[in-house]
């Protein structure tokens, strides 16, 4: 299975694209739970729990988050896009706001 690679470090350190932002219901800890699910297998996805496949190389969530360009924002339209490297998720609306609460939430609080 392929995992993202730096093309996704690329879309966030570019900004994202800008799309218009729905109001959806995000909540973390669902979030959590759906990288625990499916994430988990590529990425770290916090700073206690490997990915199941390290050579995967992918990027950890806890390095996303903490990139100056991470926005929920730009998370939200990077899993609306597919991608070569990553597994064509399909992700609700609800499910996306979710993860990337989960996400931008594990950068350090300033």
């Amino acid at each position: 299975m392929n995992c993202a690679t730096p093309m996704f470090l690329a879309f966030l350190a570019c900004g994202g694209v800008a799309a218009p932002a729905l109001a959806q219901s995000s909540d973390p800890s669902a979030g959590r739970r759906l990288a625990a699910s499916l994430c988990v297998e590529c990425h770290r996805i916090d700073e206690k729990t490997p990915a199941k496949d390290e050579a995967a190389k992918a990027p950890s969530f806890v390095d996303v988050a903490r990139m100056p360009s991470t926005t929920e924002l730009a998370i939200k339209v990077f899993l609306r896009s597919s991608h070569r490297n990553m597994p064509n998720l399909i992700l609700t609306p609800d499910e996306i706001d979710s993860l990337s609460a989960y996400i931008v939430g594990l950068a350090p609080k300033r």
